[in-house]
């Protein structure tokens, strides 16, 4: 289990526990409520706050580049005006895996005056 999902799960458990806590005390002021609104809601936010940290840079966000990339038996692609079609695979910069493998790949048309190719387009 990633440690996102480990903290929302234990961020959850402490919000239901002080809740039942505070809804099995009696108060009689108002002032005790807000307490426990605002104390849930804390908690609630530390909890959030370091969820949404290990998603930004945990290791959740950091998938390893393949090794090879495999497409095969795609269908057909048709590039209208300007448009592009590609029945391959198009990759960038820094997401190129170290060996690309493009097997049966579909028709792909180009006559209505865009760019088409069937093959890997590495840009």
């Amino acid at each position: 289990m990633s440690g996102r999902r480990v903290t929302i799960l234990v961020t959850s458990g402490v919000v239901a526990v002080l809740a039942a806590v505070f809804a099995v005390l009696r108060w009689d002021d108002a002032d005790k409520i807000a307490s426990a609104v605002s104390a849930l809601a804390g908690v609630a936010a530390v909890g959030i706050g370091v969820w949404a940290g290990l998603a930004a840079g945990g290791s959740d966000s950091v998938r390893p580049r393949p090794a090879v990339l495999r497409v095969s038996g795609t269908g057909r692609a048709v590039a209208g005006p300007g448009g592009r079609a590609n029945t391959g695979v198009v990759a960038q910069g820094g997401s190129l895996p170290s060996e690309v493998r493009v097997e049966d790949s579909g028709e792909a048309d180009a006559s209505g005056g865009g760019d088409a190719d069937t093959g890997a387009r590495l840009e």
